[in-house]
């Protein structure tokens, strides 16, 4: 083989190397940049102190490409040294803690200009204690009978600014309510002025006091899941909330809508 005819192999393969190193010394940056946009796992930290609690919602979590545990602690002390080296995006605390209340860390955490979703994972379902927990800034509230598969969709909705509620918890502060008359007597207060739902708006309402996502909303409907989202954000609007949990109450407490038995 002669010169000639190997000289065009030769200057297409200089020219490929070329253009491949031209990529890589100007694009390094942004592929660098993209692969860290892409990094989008949510940093979980769980403060509870039943050890096999506290390992059974580490596994739950640890399962799911999208979230990692950065710390599961067992008191409030722990839980705030954590805190303060490595702020966390969701934190998943019980009440009943060797060293205090947790609902004190999450007064702190929800008073902190920092980004944190809150989520009560308890076995105190009474009225008391979730009134309490919601008021210092807990934005879901489930009991500790909830199946592991469930605490990552859970927190998906959390973080997507949804309120999961454990459904017997909805259903026991529904039955408080009316016991007391609050119902009533706040619709007899209110007529004049009190934001009417429609009747699908209420029927979104109904379910979502009964634990449902949107989701599963959707289904049940059988409407779109943007359908829906868009049901969740009129309610919201109409009862000046921003939580489903909060929408319950205010609907409730305002006698807009009516739960069986």
């Amino acid at each position: 083989m002669n010169g000639s005819e190997c000289a065009l192999p030769y200057k297409e393969y200089c020219v490929d190397v070329y253009l491949i190193f031209l990529f890589e010394f100007f694009c390094k940056d942004d592929l660098l940049t993209c692969e860290d946009n892409l990094r989008t796992d949510l940093n979980i930290l769980i403060v509870e102190d039943d050890p096999g609690a506290r390992q059974r919602l580490s596994s739950a979590i640890q399962d799911l490409p999208d979230m990692q545990v950065i710390e599961a602690v067992s008191t409030l002390s722990a839980a705030r040294a954590v805190i303060e080296s490595s702020w966390p995006d969701v934190l998943l605390v019980d009440l009943g803690l060797p060293d205090g209340d947790g609902t004190e860390l999450i007064r702190e955490v929800s008073s902190s200009p920092g980004r944190c979703e809150i989520m009560v994972i308890t076995v105190f379902g009474d009225e008391k204690h979730i009134l309490r927990a919601i008021e210092a800034g807990a934005t879901g509230y489930l009991l500790k009978e909830e199946e592991s598969d469930q605490i990552g969709r859970c927190i998906h909705q959390l973080v997507e600014g949804g309120s999961p509620i454990s459904a017997p918890i909805a259903r026991h502060l529904l039955s408080q309510f009316r016991k007391d008359g609050l119902a009533e007597t706040n619709a007899t207060d209110s007529d004049n002025d009190a934001p009417q739902l429609t009747e699908r708006e209420t029927e979104v309402l109904r379910l979502i006091a009964k634990g449902y996502n949107s989701n599963e909303i959707s289904e049940v409907l059988e409407v779109t899941y943007h359908t829906v989202t868009s049901h969740v954000r009129n309610i919201y609007r109409k009862l000046a909330v921003h939580s489903r949990s909060e929408a319950v109450f205010e609907a409730v407490q305002r006698g807009l809508v009516k739960f069986s038995t």
